[in-house]
């Protein structure tokens, strides 16, 4: 019969544990979210336009992943020759180059030789007085004919139309040469449209604006026309560095906000994405004024997430700081239980995301 009674009064102290909430048994349980305590900024490390966004809000991201291509300003070779002198280099500015070398890069064009010509000696005929720019003509040396090539007229001088220059596009000749020039490829007379002297073509000076990012071409190389000859950006570039045209991150997290997209334009600094980083996440967690006696900064805790509690899997945590403020008086509520907001470090996994729910024990 004692045995009995004892055994029963085993079970009524087993049942009244068991109806005691969690502080009585040493644990206080709250309800938690996952957020970040910091937010890191991704920015155009020039000005340009976004060419290409690779990332969406909610992305994770590792170090080193692409976030954006901000794209440059492209200057082409604008005749074919040999490039004769670069004087700017990766991340100088293009207008102080231009202002102490007169351009960036130079270009020798393939044609060497430039005529400047006159109708003074031009068969005597109305039509040979009339010289039309694009025009092809043909050259012969006045001395034998021996010397022979053709040409394309480039310009005529705006102040005296009886004048104009023929650059070589094939023959051999002397610089100083006076040539006859023949709108006939037979070299009728009376197709003569006036005499040039041979002089060499006067280098391309090749000019751009802001900063240079990439150089392409060195001195001695051979171009063709609409070959890449250098890229710009605007804004200068820190420490004359040259940065990749393709913006990656330098953190691993999640992305937050994406604000650059394709086609708009940034300046240098300008903010193209947001990311929390994995370093910074934490769980916040909503405690009442009662809670206060009970929680300090450094108190340990376990952390256990509300999509996944039947695994037993709980993660380790430290309350790193407890607010001051009653959430209640930010709102301009005023209510008889004020209520504080605690933060908790800890070391997420892959599976976390930010937003989760999760129960914080806290013995």
């Amino acid at each position: 019969m004692k045995q009995m009674m004892g055994a029963k009064r085993g079970l009524a102290a087993l049942a009244l544990m068991l109806a005691l909430p969690g502080s009585a048994l040493g644990e206080s349980v709250f309800a938690g979210e996952v957020t970040a305590s910091d937010i890191h900024v991704i920015a155009a490390p020039y000005g340009g336009m976004v060419e290409q966004v690779s990332v969406r809000a909610g992305d994770s991201v590792n170090i080193g992943d692409p976030i954006a291509v901000v794209e440059t300003t492209k200057t082409y070779a604008q005749t074919d020759g040999t490039i004769s002198g670069v004087f700017a280099s990766e991340g100088d500015s293009a207008e102080g180059i231009k202002e102490r070398y007169g351009a960036l890069v130079y270009i020798e064009p393939i044609n060497r030789y430039t005529l400047s010509c006159s109708t003074d000696k031009a068969y005597n005929s109305s039509e040979n007085r009339y010289i039309h720019i694009g025009e092809t003509v043909y050259l012969s040396c006045t001395k034998d004919g021996s010397h022979q090539g053709r040409g394309i007229v480039t310009s005529i001088d705006a102040e005296d139309e009886q004048k104009y220059t023929v650059e070589v596009t094939g023959g051999e000749f002397y610089m100083g040469e006076t040539v006859n020039v023949y709108r006939d490829r037979a070299y009728a007379k009376e197709s003569l449209i006036g005499r040039g002297t041979v002089g060499r073509t006067k280098p391309v000076a090749v000019n751009g604006e802001g900063s240079v990012l990439r150089m392409h071409v060195r001195a001695g190389d051979l171009v063709e026309r609409g070959e890449l000859l250098f890229e710009t950006v605007t804004g200068t570039l820190d420490g004359l560095y040259a940065p990749d045209t393709q913006v990656v991150s330098d953190v691993k997290g999640v992305v937050a906000t994406v604000d650059g997209s394709n086609g708009t334009a940034v300046e240098k600094g300008a903010k193209i994405a947001t990311i929390y980083p994995e370093d910074k996440l934490q769980v916040k967690m909503v405690i009442s004024e009662a809670d206060l006696l009970d929680l300090q900064v450094g108190d340990e805790v376990e952390i256990e997430f509300n999509w996944d509690p039947r695994s037993g899997k709980r993660f380790d945590g430290t309350i790193s700081s407890i607010s001051y403020l009653s959430e209640k008086e930010e709102e301009g509520a005023s209510s008889a239980g004020a209520q504080y907001v605690a933060y908790v470090d800890f070391t997420p996994d892959e599976t976390v995301r930010i937003g989760m729910k999760v129960v914080v024990y806290v013995q």
